[in-house]
């Protein structure tokens, strides 16, 4: 296709196929975001630069059919990776900023009376302070319902240093940047929005081969999403549930993937709310708590980035709760040594009655990184017949110390702490 991207040619989703898509987001019960074409209409200036009006006629035909099939649409997303420099081309600010009141307008139009009406997102694009802070400015109050931006913060998939990124907790931390500035953006320009992750993989052009499908992915997975949250993302989609090295799906098999079992812990433990951890422990130790889902209590989330240090925690009961950490070297003259180091949340123990706590510790399979099989709590999670493995903790008393053992990864739930926020 003569000005097409990355010489692709022209896509068409038929709406038969559309209509098969539904029925399995019915079946699954999806909350669907879709994104629409950005570039139909404009033309290429010079270089990666497209302008002129968006035409938006085929985006409202699509919608009028979705809307006349019943299918429910939570948020429509305008574009993909055109903010900034773009990726192979980008728009203007101030142009993408005047499509989105036209769009939001459209939005409006066609679910009127309806009983729900989309969410407008975008731009699904890297994170380029001037141009969101521009794209808010332009758009206007309320226009914008979330402002979606992609990370791929482990660099290329090809990169032969992509698994000592990955436990690089330096590395791991630099993307912090990133979410505190698009947080101060939309406090001071755009507080009616909410942040998104739109698009994340780890690792970007179908994430590494043997690394992004494997148990080591998940250092990176579960600690973003624990930074996600601490600055305020309200969503953070995956890349990709089945497809490329970087989905939580095996794309032959449809087995899972160690990175599914993550996910799938956090959905089921993690609730919305986020508490503060203070820690002055090993930066090897990534700590992330939140009221727990579904239930009274906290779940704390601990990754152990280190080759060779045990992390033991000792419970102390208080008004703040305190985890005293001990760190143990594991090395071949088995040299130990101890800091003592507290990080702690605010909570209120409920009885004094003995009290258990649930631990969830993740390992790979005969302790190799790269094993596509994950381990809970010693046993392999194996699917049997299609069947997700039940996924059981063990429970220990509430006051008997944490061990977190090198390289692995922890869910811990304190069932009978009510902290005041999770209130």
């Amino acid at each position: 296709m003569k000005d097409g991207l990355f010489g692709f040619s022209k896509g068409c989703l038929h709406m038969e196929r559309w209509d098969q898509l539904n029925h399995f987001f019915n079946a699954t019960g999806v909350m669907l975001t879709f994104s629409l074409n950005a570039l139909h209409g404009r033309h290429k200036i010079r270089r990666s630069l497209w302008g002129g009006d968006w035409d938006s006629s085929n985006a409202q035909d699509f919608m009028k059919y979705t809307i006349s099939k019943g299918y429910q649409i939570d948020s429509w997303e305008f574009g993909n990776e055109l903010s900034g420099n773009g990726v192979g081309a980008h728009v203007l600010a101030s142009q993408y900023g005047k499509d989105l009141i036209y769009l939001k307008k459209i939005i409006n139009e066609l679910y009127k009376g309806s009983q729900y009406k989309p969410s407008l997102v975008a731009p699904g694009g890297f994170f380029d302070q001037e141009w969101f802070v521009k794209l808010l400015q332009i758009s206007g109050s309320s226009i914008l319902d979330a402002m979606s931006h992609h990370i791929y913060n482990l660099g290329a998939g090809v990169d032969p240093k992509l698994i000592s990124k990955i436990l690089d907790p330096n590395h791991l931390s630099k993307v912090a940047n990133t979410f505190s500035n698009l947080t101060h953006v939309i406090r001071r320009h755009g507080p009616w929005a909410s942040a998104w992750v739109g698009e994340s993989g780890g690792a970007y052009n179908s994430g590494g081969p043997h690394v992004s499908d494997t148990f080591v992915n998940s250092f990176w997975y579960l600690d973003q999403l624990g930074m996600a949250s601490k600055y305020h993302t309200k969503v953070y989609c995956r890349q990709t549930l089945i497809g490329g090295n970087y989905g939580l799906l095996n794309a032959t098999t449809y087995v899972p993937n160690p990175d599914y079992y993550s996910a799938l812990l956090w959905h089921r433990l993690m609730g919305k709310v986020v508490l503060a951890v203070d820690s002055d422990a090993s930066s090897f130790l990534r700590t992330y708590a939140h009221c727990s889902k579904g239930r009274a209590g906290v779940t704390l989330l601990l990754i152990n980035l280190s080759k060779q240090t045990k992390f033991i925690m000792d419970v102390q009961n208080s008004i703040n709760i305190k985890l005293a950490v001990k760190e143990e070297n594991i090395s071949p003259d088995s040299f130990t040594h101890s800091l003592k180091k507290t990080f702690s949340w605010v909570g209120v123990k409920a009885s004094d009655e003995p009290l258990l706590r649930e631990e969830y510790h993740l390992t790979p399979k005969n302790g190799y990184l790269q094993s596509r099989t994950m381990v809970l709590n010693g046993v392999p999670l194996l699917t049997d017949a299609g069947n997700i493995p039940r996924l059981d903790p063990i429970r220990v008393n509430v006051m008997s110390p944490i061990s977190l053992a090198p390289l692995s990864i922890a869910f811990i739930v304190f069932p009978n702490f009510d902290a005041p926020a999770c209130g």
